[in-house]
């Protein structure tokens, strides 16, 4: 990874994070966006820190024009891509009868357009140099939950979009991975968004138990390394893939069953 360029969307929280730290320690000139200008000057200090050369950008990754802003800048800075991994993503939390279509398309814009648009501009430089995209997808990819719809669909069309993509370029040179992360202890479900928008605030889950942001990130660069197809994680992640393939009637009842458990669930309300 020494002197590699890297690009991470969503990079000043969690798995993003995560990553621009190990990458910078590896060498690598990390380039990371998001939304929160104090954040992503936390994670440059933390780079410079580190001796990682960086580039920080208050960008909205949902907005077209600011994804082309991206590239423009990091050639600028830089001369060249050659790894862009598509994390930006935020969750939600409510029935879909409940939800209101502002909120849906919300979590497709971040979750799904961002990708897309990254993906689009960054694409001719990762040709040049035969690097690697990456889409942080998830377990929800595979296998749909209850009150994630608008989740699970920006995730189902990822891995779809990764899949075709991955075709077109595959025999010049441009590696395609599809990393699904099982439950992992970052701040996704305390700003999931709830059906009116606003940020659910308390995760439903024990965070203590899941994969560290840390573990993640260096799970993504192995994969990487290797030029892996697609990477899932956890066990459990594996087993819901697994089953959801060869008993997926079975599997809505215990996926139901499962999420109807977690605290405050919108089917106690039903």
């Amino acid at each position: 990874m020494q002197d590699k360029v890297v690009i991470i969307t969503g990079g000043s929280s969690g798995i993003g994070k995560a990553l621009a730290l190990s990458f910078g320690k590896l060498g690598a000139k990390v380039v990371i966006t998001g939304r929160n200008e104090e954040r992503l000057n936390e994670v440059a200090s933390d780079l410079d820190n580190a001796g990682a050369s960086n580039l920080c950008l208050k960008l909205d990754v949902a907005q077209e024009a600011d994804n082309r802003l991206l590239v423009d800048e990091t050639i600028k800075a830089f001369g060249k891509i050659d790894i862009l991994i598509n994390n930006a993503g935020i969750s939600m939390r409510a029935l879909f009868e409940e939800i209101d279509l502002e909120v849906f398309k919300k979590v497709m814009d971040i979750n799904f357009n961002g990708t897309l648009y990254a993906t689009k501009y960054c694409l001719p430089h990762i040709l040049k140099t035969k690097g690697s995209i990456v889409g942080i997808s998830s377990i929800n990819g595979y296998r749909g939950t209850p009150a994630r719809t608008a989740y699970t669909a920006s995730k189902y069309a990822m891995n779809g979009f990764f899949e075709s993509l991955r075709t077109e370029v595959m025999h010049r040179g441009v590696h395609v991975l599809v990393a699904c992360p099982g439950f992992t202890g970052t701040n996704i479900r305390n700003a999931a968004l709830t059906a009116n928008g606003s940020s659910q605030g308390e995760s439903p889950r024990d965070e203590g138990k899941m994969m560290t942001a840390e573990e993640v990130a260096n799970g993504i660069i192995n994969a990487i390394k290797k030029r892996k197809r697609d990477i899932v994680f956890t066990s459990q992640g594996k087993l819901a893939v697994f089953l959801n393939k060869w008993i997926p009637g079975r599997m809505d009842k215990i996926v139901f069953n499962v999420f109807a458990k977690e605290p405050d669930s919108p089917f106690s309300k039903n």
